[in-house]
């Protein structure tokens, strides 16, 4: 498998990108619960924490009917 290099152009262009079409939060956490979290996600299938963590923000709106 050949893996193609990130140009610094890509990289600036996707920077781009993702400031304009998505809000960042910040959430802080414990020394050593990041890597637990990340690995509960991943036994749970999810591909990434981020999805994991929007996954759980949305059910709880929904849930608490005010979203």
């Amino acid at each position: 498998m050949r893996v193609l290099a990130y140009s610094e152009a890509q990289k600036e262009a996707t920077a781009r990108y993702n400031k304009k079409a998505y809000d960042r939060i910040d959430l802080v956490v414990p020394k050593g619960k990041r890597q637990l979290i990340k690995d509960y996600a991943k036994a749970q299938g999810y591909e990434s924490t981020n999805k994991f963590i929007l996954d759980l923000i949305y059910k709880a709106m929904e849930e608490g009917g005010d979203a």
